[in-house]
């Protein structure tokens, strides 16, 4: 399950921002997770609530915002949604997509008190 190790990522930058700026309390962590990142966010999210238990960050809402998987042909230049896996470019046929976005897992922005 590797939404754990996520939370305890997350938790870990959370902690150090706060603490480093002397905050009393973690509200809101922005989350920035890709389609393609095979993160379960319910997984994620109820990872982060427990161990966040007994620390600042306890409470504290986790923010997702989901970034499609977009692809770019490398034959004729057109970006396209990227659907089930298919990297078919759906304009000429080739089968050569570079990947835009879709990947990302990253702290967007922390809430603090």
């Amino acid at each position: 399950m590797h939404e754990m190790s996520l939370a305890e990522g997350i938790l870990k930058i959370a902690l150090e921002y706060a603490e480093e700026n002397e905050a009393k309390k973690v509200e809101e962590i922005g989350l920035l997770i890709g389609e393609m990142s095979g993160v379960v966010v319910d997984s994620l999210d109820f990872g982060f609530k427990m161990l966040a238990k007994g620390t600042i960050a306890e409470g504290a809402k986790l923010v997702v915002k989901e970034i499609p998987l977009i692809g770019r042909c490398t034959k004729c230049g057109e970006e396209m949604h990227v659907d089930h896996y298919d990297f078919w470019c759906k304009k000429c046929g080739d089968g050569v997509l570079e990947i835009i976005s879709g990947r990302e897992m990253q702290v967007e922005y922390l809430e603090v008190e």
